[in-house]
């Protein structure tokens, strides 16, 4: 049988998506086939700003440039024809803001979902006594869209609300206030566009009804934004234009390819699992960790802090949640304790000289408060039941296993939220490049672990392959045999009685300190 082929007539698999995943720590820019092949790869790192008060900001132009950089070594690599080059798309952080002129450039920073400066205009506008909301608000916002803005104000409402109220010369100067993923979709085509998935943050979509793509009147006027600032909706995962010629030129890539809704890295990276059809299940182990599915219902357990948001396609949902730390910790641990350069492999193969379940010592991973399945940004981490025979591989061993604790308490939340068992797990992220680690989390979780290959870029891959899909190149059933498994990791029923004697401890740990995490570190 002939390979598809692309629009320009290519082969898929001969045909590239220029490809930039935009994290928090700056942006990955790649050349990967429609099938989801890495060809070509770079990480630039961008420093973020700290401004008093909860500030937490980057240079949205230096984005720019630094792809730009990137995008033009790549071409000149050689590794890639400039013809086979047939789509731009971009995926990556979300719930931040880009505040930009009609053009598409920044007039000022980018204010990232961890900056909290809109705190108090938060809280004056939706906060109260029911988790922290008025319920009129809440009821009303859970009940359309799944979720509700934040009283903390690390989101688009609180955004647009803190350069309304202490910013107003950038709120006056910008004509649109984006996505990081739809500012770059803009300076690729020159087109405002957003889409319900790359919005889901900013909760102003009614999302019972997908087929009606529109911002919700009410619920912008709630929010007391000013919707002529909000970039018109697209279809998600649709060809939204083509790279215009200045773009083309900065980038060194062809003008006129297409250009797809950029995406929420939480999509791109179930698609980077395998795992875009009902229930298919991935478990993210990077900086921060989640466990997301597709699912054809729409759904919040707001006590657990899950919810089914807008899927890759406007014709489903996906859950949504969040571990605030994961890979993370051990990073901390790292810089913290052991000290020294980064050796990640040398710590693994440490913990490894421990016995499972680390001669009884826990970690709890909360070294930046919790969301899921407890939303408690108080809580705090912690070493429980140290001793002095207790070894420095005891601990490292700790800090693996408490991640993979919070996974498995995350998990069950989640299954009793979809209603059914969850079982295989595709693993994904830098944590999954650990043998040992994924074998921890299928003990600890009792369910078979399938590590894709190439883990990290997970996103990158799962933006390309949508991108496929979106061109027609690509079939939404062909994605779980294109993305591939290298290696597979089952319950070793020798280390199942420690873990869930230990795993017993866990929850309970938590009861047991929130009054302290609370009168210690109240952030209300």
């Amino acid at each position: 049988m002939t390979a598809p082929r692309t629009p320009a007539g290519l082969p898929r698999d001969e045909s590239y998506v220029l490809t930039i995943d935009l994290g928090s720590g700056g942006p990955k820019t790649a050349l990967v086939s429609l099938t989801g092949d890495i060809a070509w790869y770079e990480h630039a790192p961008v420093p973020t700003r700290t401004p008093p008060g909860g500030g937490s900001t980057q240079d949205a132009d230096q984005w720019w440039r630094l792809i730009g950089e990137s995008a033009r070594r790549a071409m000149r690599s050689g590794t890639v024809r400039p013809q086979q080059v047939v789509a731009a798309s971009c995926t990556g952080q979300w719930a931040s803001t880009v505040p930009v002129d009609e053009t598409g450039r920044p007039v000022g920073d980018c204010l990232l979902y961890t900056d909290t400066r809109a705190a108090p205009h938060s809280r004056a506008l939706i906060g109260g006594p029911l988790a922290g909301y008025a319920p009129r608000h809440i009821l009303t916002w859970v009940r359309k869209t799944g979720g509700a803005p934040s009283p903390f104000g690390g989101d688009p409402i609180g955004h647009h609300l803190f350069l309304r109220h202490e910013d107003p010369a950038t709120y006056r100067a910008a004509r649109w206030l984006m996505e990081p993923v739809d500012y770059l979709t803009m300076r690729l085509t020159g087109v405002a566009t957003a889409s319900r998935a790359s919005m889901t943050a900013a909760w102003l979509t009614d999302n019972r009804r997908l087929d009606v793509l529109s911002y919700d009147a009410d619920l912008v006027r709630r929010a007391g934004l000013e919707a002529a600032k909000l970039p018109p909706l697209r279809p998600s995962g649709s060809i939204v234009g083509t790279v215009c010629e200045r773009a083309a030129a900065e980038l060194g890539v062809p003008a006129g390819i297409a250009v797809m809704t950029g995406l929420p890295d939480l999509h791109s990276s179930a698609c980077g699992a395998g795992a875009i059809e009902n229930y298919q299940t991935h478990l993210a182990i990077s900086t921060t960790s989640w466990i997301g599915l597709p699912v054809p219902f729409k759904k919040t357990d707001v006590l657990r802090s899950i919810a089914s948001v807008p899927g890759l396609f406007d014709d489903g949902y996906l859950v949504a949640n969040n571990h605030e730390t994961g890979g993370r910790c051990l990073q901390w641990l790292q810089e913290t304790l052991i000290g020294g350069p980064p050796d990640y492999a040398a710590l693994v193969a440490e913990a490894a000289t421990a016995p499972p379940g680390s001669n009884q010592v826990i970690f709890t991973p909360w070294l930046k408060g919790e969301r899921s399945p407890v939303d408690d940004r108080d809580a705090r981490a912690g070493f429980h039941n140290l001793s002095l025979t207790t070894t420095r591989a005891d601990l490292i061993r700790a800090v693996l296993e408490g991640v993979a604790y919070n996974s498995r308490w995350l998990h069950e939340a989640v299954e009793r939220f979809a209603r059914r068992r969850l079982d295989p797990i595709r693993m994904i992220g830098g944590g999954a490049l650990s043998d040992l680690w994924c074998q921890i989390h299928a003990d600890v979780m009792n369910r078979t672990i399938e590590r894709v290959t190439d883990p990290v870029h997970a996103p990158l891959r799962g933006q390309a392959i949508l991108t496929g899909i979106a061109l027609g190149a690509v079939r939404r059933e062909e994605v779980r045999d294109l993305v591939k498994a290298d290696a597979v990791f089952t319950p070793d029923p020798a280390n199942r009685a420690v873990y869930e004697r230990l795993y017993r401890e866990f929850p309970r740990l938590y009861r047991a300190q929130r009054g302290m995490f609370h009168r210690l570190n109240r952030t209300r």
